[in-house]
C-alpha cells in the first residue's frame, strides 16, 4: 500500500510534503486534497506523468486533466491571454471553486492530452494544495477516482479506488462540501474566436447567479449539458 500522510499532524505533514515534491519531480503521481474533492496530481509539463494520471483513472487522452496553479499570477503564463472578464472572475472566485478554460499559451511544451489548444485552470482554496503548488509549479490534477465512480471526498475513498497506482496520499481530512468546481469556457473572449461570451460547461461550487453578478450579459443565457471536462477538481 502506498503511504498515507496525515497532514493534520505537523510531523507527518512535513514528511509527506517533502516526499510529495520528490515524487512529482520523479514523474510519479500523488493524491492531494483540494477545496472541492481529492485530486490525483502530476507534473503538468511531464507527458509521461500525465499519462500515468490518466491510466490510474482509466481515462483516455480525450479527457485531459485541468491544471491547478498556486497563484492567480500563474494563469497568464499558461494561457494565450487573460481577457478583462476573466480577470474579474479570478478576482471574485480565486482561490476557489471555479475552473476557467482558455486558449493555451502556444509556446509551452506540454502534453495534457487532446485539449484542442485549450487549458482548464484553477487556483484551489486549500492550504496543503497551495503549499505544494508553490513548490512544484502547475500540476495536472483530476478528481481522485476511477472511471464511473464518484470523486473521493476523503483519503479512504481515494485509496480504495487508486491503491498503489499513486506514489503517496496526502490526507487533510474529509472535504467539507465534496462539490466539484464550476467549469466555464471563456475561449471566445480571446480575439478572433467568435462572439464573446462565457459558457458554463459544468455547474458546481460557484452558482450561475454568482457568475452572472460578475459577467452580466457576457454569460450565456443557458448552460450546455455537463461536459465533465476530464472530471476537474
Amino acid at each position: 500500500m502506498s503511504p498515507v500522510f496525515d497532514c493534520r499532524d505537523r510531523e507527518q505533514m512535513l514528511s509527506g510534503m517533502r516526499q510529495a515534491r520528490q515524487a512529482i519531480a520523479r514523474g510519479q503521481v500523488i493524491v492531494t486534497p483540494t477545496d472541492t474533492v481529492y485530486g490525483i496530481a502530476a507534473d503538468a509539463f511531464n507527458a509521461s506523468a500525465v499519462q500515468k494520471l490518466l491510466d490510474a483513472k482509466g481515462r483516455s487522452r480525450t479527457q485531459p486533466p485541468p491544471v491547478l496553479v498556486g497563484s492567480a499570477d500563474a494563469l497568464a503564463a499558461l494561457v494565450e491571454s487573460v481577457p478583462d472578464a476573466v480577470t474579474k472572475l479570478v478576482e471574485a472566485f480565486w482561490p476557489g471553486g471555479l475552473t476557467i478554460v482558455l486558449p493555451a499559451q502556444p509556446s509551452l511544451t506540454w502534453d495534457l492530452g487532446e485539449t484542442h489548444g485549450t487549458v482548464a485552470v484553477r487556483q484551489p482554496d486549500n492550504a496543503i494544495a497551495l503549499e505544494l503548488l508553490a513548490e512544484t509549479g502547475p500540476l495536472a490534477v483530476s478528481s481522485a477516482n476511477t472511471t464511473g465512480d464518484a470523486a473521493a471526498v476523503d483519503v479512504t475513498a481515494a485509496t480504495r479506488m487508486l491503491g498503489e497506482q499513486v506514489a503517496l496520499y496526502l490526507d487533510d481530512g474529509p472535504v467539507s462540501t465534496g462539490v466539484a468546481s464550476t467549469i466555464v469556457d471563456a475561449t471566445s473572449l480571446v480575439s478572433g474566436r467568435g462572439e464573446p461570451s462565457v459558457r458554463i460547461l459544468r455547474q458546481g461550487a460557484i452558482s450561475r447567479d454568482a457568475l452572472r453578478e460578475v459577467l452580466g450579459d457576457l454569460l450565456e443565457a443557458e448552460p450546455d449539458a455537463d461536459s465533465g471536462e476530464g472530471q476537474a477538481v
